[in-house]
């Protein structure tokens, strides 16, 4: 069934000049793309090359590569740090060379813990160059996710900043073994308190005779490259392993689902601790020529719009947990600013909810094209283009050259769904470049997630007559209730539609006769008081628009709901507290 949430709304169409709807259906040979690319590097692929080498023309070298906003601005205007490509790729040689000269060497793990500071985006460029596995952690991990996290990696070196050092990593340091190296940026002064500590500035620039420098490590295609933990929303994170190859995939899924030209100023909101802040926060970006903005600061509505309108931000990548931040805010806020300089606007992390679409399009007059994708996947694979309707509530359609099928598993044989509307597991043909070679130290759940070629992803979804794809949610998010399969997203969806609910998650709660019932959990926005006439309007409400069978038959008012710091509701953990079970993993977790 096609979400009704397309019913008399009229999408927005916006010329993509990257990308021709034709281009959709075309067969891209990745093989054919990556063997071009390996032959022009002579038999080599690096991603820092590919990000800053390939802008070494003089044309390039004075662009600005990173616009750094610091957190005491607008109160001071100066708070602003511009480095240039040529200064980056520059900046990078010289830490390339300070980390090989401690004693890193290629396939050795650095793992990154940092704020969003030009530092840390440094670390992971040179890290890479170098042939080093680059790792970063959430910026808000306590000491023992870091723990584990540096233990199950092996980590050989540490980035941080003093002033993290003594709240998280001093506490764990005796349980890492294998860390050699911890290098420091002293952010607060403490850093003469750390002991046995390298410091970041000196390593920065370390003299070394020309005879002595080395300009670039060479790497495969196939070398371990990034090291990504998964957000853990359904369990103990793994560790996803990337290779070189990944680059490719980044340089060209930007261009085509962000919509990248080489005159944008782009934002990418998310932290450098998870994917999206790696491989659209940094890489992609850099490969396409573009302008990126990084703000140190935490999430403020009225900053936010000011460096929209500030820096004539073209390009806006955020997620739909910061869109209802935004809501949250109020509509008066946005009027006061101009956002025509944003060309275009996507969201990633959580599935977007048509309310949040048609809120940004109302108060900020600005299109938000959501995409899919997943740690394991690398890059986008599903991307509602701006060559093509916007559906509010769809994920899109795929990106050239990934073929996506929707599929069910009966006993052991893989079976297509080709029917549209039917929901199935979403299944993409293993291949593309960015696409995981492992979970590291579990070679078994690795297989186990392909079939028949095709990758397993473990979410659900449903496709129209059109071709577009409507997540449903994780497979072990559906709720089962009398017979029916009940998608969370589409109920959540609905319950955002009624005036008074900011955010909403719905979990399946055991019942004797229905097997599950809907549970709904309820974040209400500002003036709105949780009674119970309100508790039974939302459930009336939900009633008339999904029918009795789906809508919760329970709602509980909440001040928050559980989220990892990438966005994506904890609906294990809201089910675990509703039944008194284990709360496993929190160590995603966001805390408020």
């Amino acid at each position: 069934m096609e979400s009704h949430f397309t019913i008399n709304k009229s999408p927005v169409e916006i010329e993509n000049t990257n990308l021709k709807e034709s281009m959709l259906a075309e067969n891209i040979s990745w093989a054919d793309l990556l063997d071009q690319t390996i032959k022009r590097n002579h038999g080599y692929l690096n991603i820092c090359h590919e990000a800053l080498d390939n802008h070494s023309q003089e044309d390039m070298n004075n662009k600005t590569a990173i616009k750094f906003i610091g957190k005491s601005w607008p109160e001071n205007n100066t708070d602003i740090k511009n480095i240039s490509y040529g200064e980056l790729l520059y900046q990078t040689k010289m830490l390339m060379n300070g980390l090989l000269r401690l004693g890193l060497a290629k396939g050795d793990v650095l793992f990154s813990l940092s704020p969003r500071k030009p530092e840390s985006y440094l670390v992971a460029l040179a890290s890479l160059r170098a042939g080093i596995v680059f790792s970063p952690l959430f910026s808000v991990f306590g000491p023992e996710p870091i723990a584990a996290r540096m233990i199950k990696g092996n980590a050989k070196a540490l980035f941080t900043l003093a002033s993290f050092y003594h709240k998280k990593i001093a506490p764990i340091r005796k349980s890492l073994n294998q860390l050699t190296y911890l290098i420091i940026f002293d952010d607060d002064g403490s850093a003469k308190n750390i002991p046995n500590y390298i410091d970041f500035k000196t390593l920065l620039n370390i003299h070394l005779e020309k005879n002595d420098r080395i300009d670039l490590i060479k790497t495969s295609a196939d070398d371990l490259a990034l090291l990504h933990f998964t957000s853990g929303t359904t369990g103990n994170p793994k560790g996803a392993m990337h290779v070189h190859s990944s680059v490719v995939y980044h340089q060209l899924s930007g261009k085509w689902a962000l919509n990248f030209k080489k005159d944008d100023i782009f934002w990418c909101t998310a932290d450098p601790g998870w994917v999206t802040g790696t491989s659209y926060g940094i890489i992609s970006p850099l490969c396409n020529g573009v302008t990126l903005i990084i703000d140190e600061a935490e999430f403020n509505a009225k900053r936010w719009y000011e460096i929209l309108e500030k820096f004539k931000v073209t390009s806006w990548y955020s997620a739909p947990t910061a869109m209802r931040m935004l809501m949250k805010a109020g509509e008066e806020l946005p009027k006061e600013f101009d956002f025509s300089s944003v060309q275009f606007a996507a969201s990633v992390g959580e599935p977007l909810n048509p309310e949040v679409i048609w809120w940004v399009k109302k108060n900020l007059g600005i299109s938000l094209h959501d995409n899919w994708w997943q740690t394991e996947t690398g890059g986008i694979m599903i991307s509602n283009f701006s060559v093509m309707a916007i559906k509010p509530g769809s994920m899109g359609k795929p990106l050239p050259g990934i073929e996506i099928e929707l599929v069910k598993l009966n006993d052991t044989l893989l079976e297509k769904i080709m029917e549209p509307d039917i929901e199935g597991q979403i299944a993409i043909k293993a291949g593309w470049p960015s696409m995981f070679r492992g979970y590291l130290g579990e070679d078994e759940r690795y297989l186990k997630c392909f079939k028949d070629g095709w990758y397993l992803t473990g979410d659900l979804a449903k496709k129209d007559e059109q071709g577009y794809f409507w997540f449903v949610g994780r497979a072990d998010d559906v709720i089962k209730s009398s017979g029916h399969l009940i998608g969370p997203f589409e109920v959540e969806s609905v319950l955002m539609e009624h005036p008074a609910v900011l955010e909403a998650a719905v979990i399946g709660k055991p019942d004797l006769i229905a097997g599950e019932l809907v549970k709904g959990f309820a974040v209400l926005k500002k003036n709105y008081t949780p009674t119970d006439a309100l508790r039974l309007d939302i459930m009336s409400f939900a009633r008339i628009h999904l029918g009795v069978s789906i809508a919760p038959k329970e709602i509980s008012f909440v001040d928050n709901l559980p989220k990892t710091k990438s966005g994506k509701i904890m609906r294990r953990l809201l089910k675990a507290r509703e039944l008194g079970l284990p709360e496993g993993d929190l160590s995603m977790l966001e805390t408020t």
